[in-house]
């Protein structure tokens, strides 16, 4: 031996025969099966996603939880797979820069209301930031991208609480229950349903100090084919600077916003 480690060879091998080497071989499996997965009429079942990857089925199944822990792809359900949040994240970056692209959206928002604008995607049991502009208010909030955030305690987790089937959102709420974050978070089964009848009911969710202390947001859900939630958007502010009523005058920019960006995700 000459005194390197086995990953030195290796990483050699995946440089020079990039296919023969079991680390070039894995990102080649990986990449058809996102591709599979993000092709049109998704979510995709298991054997489609191994058909069209090429993959032996053991390898797709591990490969794909992989995906999904990673947030890139997302289970549906019934052996179904769809594009995860952090996938669709890449493709909001590409697609951003474009005239009527998700930016030029957002920014229109955050223009209208002078506030802090999120855009979110749900994965699982949690939503993820993936845009953020501050607002044009003297202070910063403490989100930033790629944060994980519950969804009975956020303007936009309830919005995709409120249009996910009713089992599957029950389902959800069993696994993580409802911690309380502060003296406002709803813990209660009965507290929540009745709040996300009114999100239905007005199309848009109120995160008053829920999730954070003297934070005010407005969140509706941007809706996928079939009305599925891909996640949401909203608007931030502080308490001590705009009152309940005034953030809920927002919600007509806010509703507008989601269903332009609906296309877009």
């Amino acid at each position: 031996m000459d005194g390197r480690s086995s990953q030195d060879v290796e990483a050699e091998g995946a440089v020079r025969g990039g296919r023969t080497s079991a680390a070039g071989s894995a990102l080649e499996k990986s990449m058809r099966i996102l591709e599979a997965v993000a092709a049109p009429g998704g979510p995709h079942r298991l054997t489609d996603v191994t058909a069209a990857a090429e993959v032996p089925k053991s390898s797709t199944f591990r490969i794909l939880a992989s995906l999904i822990e990673q947030g890139f792809v997302r289970s549906e359900g019934e052996s179904r797979y769809g594009v995860g949040p952090r996938l669709r994240g890449l493709s909001a970056l590409v697609t951003g820069g474009e005239p009527a692209g998700i930016e030029q959206i957002l920014r229109e928002l955050q223009q209208a209301t002078g506030q802090t604008v999120h855009l979110a995607l749900h994965s699982g049991e949690t939503i993820t930031y993936i845009r953020k502009l501050e607002g044009d208010q003297p202070f910063r909030t403490a989100s930033r991208i790629g944060m994980r955030m519950p969804l009975h305690t956020t303007a936009i987790g309830k919005s995709v609480l409120a249009h996910l089937p009713d089992d599957e959102a029950g389902e959800l709420l069993a696994a993580t229950g409802l911690p309380r974050r502060t003296p406002r978070t709803l813990t209660t089964r009965q507290a929540l349903d009745a709040e996300l009848d009114a999100v239905r009911a007005q199309g848009f969710a109120v995160d008053d100090e829920e999730n954070e202390a003297t934070i005010r947001c407005i969140g509706a859900a941007v809706l996928g084919p079939g009305g599925r939630p891909l996640g949401g958007v909203s608007v931030t502010t502080v308490t001590f600077l705009v009152s309940r009523e005034e953030i809920e005058t927002y919600a007509a920019h806010l509703r507008a916003a989601a269903q332009a960006l609906a296309p877009l995700l």
